[in-house]
């Protein structure tokens, strides 16, 4: 009997990809074998994401782009654009199955292939069950020997917290945690394959609750294992305690890095947008955070065009931002999505939106304000130490080979070492880094150090 193979293309958050590792080691898990996305596949999964129309755009390119390279595979679409519009994914040509977030952990949909003479597609999504366990999910990959040392483990799913303008609630249900108990054995599996640094993904994980356990405890028994790096992927400001920031300073193994939703710069719009926190809060949460964690690296996301955003308010957003000592940010245009109480407030004629090229002006504007900013933040370390877990080797050159890898505080740095030495090898090995200059793309250029 042919083993099946299974290849997958993920949009999105750092969820998307935990759970995409999920499933497919789950097939792997029943003989089939990884292959990747230009290699053919009897199956294809495409995880999207839903959480801008841009996000929805590229979530059908890339479905599209499945169809025409695996004519003769099955295309399974899933993730939050699935779960929100099913109908309108099943009207491509082309796609197999639709699956909805209770779904697409399904291990029987997966191996149960339907007659291949029926090309009508399915649609499996019901509605998100709010009160269910989350899903555990880690990039735990069946084929170690690729020499990923990164491994995204989910420990929270869902939100409660209604901003406007966002459709994730809608897509993923109410704040649910995985059992600590479950968290700890799939971290223990994660640290007994080799991997070296855990990420912990969410989409809410500071609001991680097990009966009596929140978040810190959650990350003291996570401290506890043999594993080099344990990374938060993203906090909100209000989650940003005392606590957990002389937690993280303390820590050997909690990486001091935090990216910490800003979303605007102008109170009456946070207002608008349903945050739960001022600007004058998010500047003392992110300065005590660097007052007491060395070499800290904090970034914010940012919206831009937000319905009812004046010059004046994006003007006092740029200034905000600008004496913000952020690391980088990651800026993006409102998108309204349908379902929310900002499209509610939209159609309704109670808030306008903000001109298309105005939106794309103030895009641009801080787009290159978050470039200096990160070109700040990554030259304030030249002539520094940096611990760098190494990943990626490029072939050697003239008797050198370069390894690039993340800092503690997620600068990627790039060193060259002789190829002809043992120590060539990097992969998946923790070095500290002199580092003496910044080179193209923001790339720290350094030389190891004993």
């Amino acid at each position: 009997m042919k083993q099946k193979s299974v290849a997958a293309v993920t949009l999105g958050c750092k969820v998307n990809y935990a759970e995409t590792s999920s499933i497919v080691d789950m097939l792997v898990s029943e003989g089939w074998r990884l292959h990747d996305i230009d290699e053919s596949a009897d199956l294809v999964l495409i995880h999207t994401c839903a959480v801008t129309g841009e996000a929805e755009r590229k979530s059908r390119q890339q479905i599209r782009k499945a169809i025409r390279r695996h004519p003769h595979g099955r295309v399974v679409v899933a993730g939050c654009y699935a779960q929100l519009a099913p109908e309108r994914i099943a009207e491509i040509e082309g796609v197999s199955l639709v699956l909805g977030m209770n779904e697409k952990f399904d291990r029987s949909i997966y191996l149960n292939e339907p007659d291949r003479k029926e090309r009508v597609v399915q649609v499996r999504v019901s509605p998100v069950e709010a009160s269910a366990t989350a899903h555990v999910a880690s990039s735990l990959l069946s084929q170690p020997e690729k020499g990923r040392t990164r491994a995204f483990l989910k420990i929270q799913d869902g939100c409660s917290f209604g901003c406007a303008y966002c459709a994730i609630p809608l897509a993923r249900g109410r704040s649910r945690s995985v059992p600590v108990s479950g968290v700890m054995e799939r971290a223990a599996a994660i640290v007994d394959a080799g991997y070296r640094e855990i990420v912990l993904t969410g989409i809410n994980i500071a609001d991680y609750r097990d009966g009596e356990s929140g978040f810190a405890d959650l990350l003291r028994r996570l401290e506890t294992l043999e594993v080099s790096r344990i990374r938060i992927s993203s906090v909100e400001p209000q989650f940003l305690t005392d606590e957990l920031i002389d937690m993280v300073a303390s820590s050997g193994r909690i990486m001091p890095h935090f990216h910490l939703p800003l979303q605007s710069g102008s109170d009456r719009v946070l207002k608008a947008m349903g945050r739960q926190y001022d600007t004058a809060f998010y500047r003392e949460r992110l300065l005590r955070a660097l007052s007491r964690i060395p070499g800290c690296a904090v970034g914010a996301d940012v919206m831009v065009g937000y319905p009812g955003e004046s010059d004046e308010e994006f003007e006092a957003m740029y200034r905000f931002i600008e004496e913000l000592p952020v690391a980088y940010l990651h800026v993006f245009s409102c998108s309204v999505r349908p379902g929310t109480r900002l499209f509610r407030e939209i159609s309704a004629k109670r808030v306008d939106r903000v001109a298309g090229e105005v939106v794309a002006s103030r895009a641009a504007c801080l787009g290159l304000l978050g470039q200096r900013l990160e070109r700040r933040f990554a030259g304030s370390f030249i002539g520094r130490r940096l611990r760098v877990l190494f990943e990626e080797g490029i072939p050697a050159s003239e008797g050198a080979a370069f390894w690039s890898g993340y800092s503690d505080n997620y600068l990627r740095v790039q060193v060259s070492v002789d190829a002809s030495e043992g120590s060539a090898e990097l992969r998946g090995v923790e070095h500290e880094v002199l580092v003496e200059g910044v080179g193209e793309g923001l790339l720290l250029q350094g030389r190891l150090v004993s």
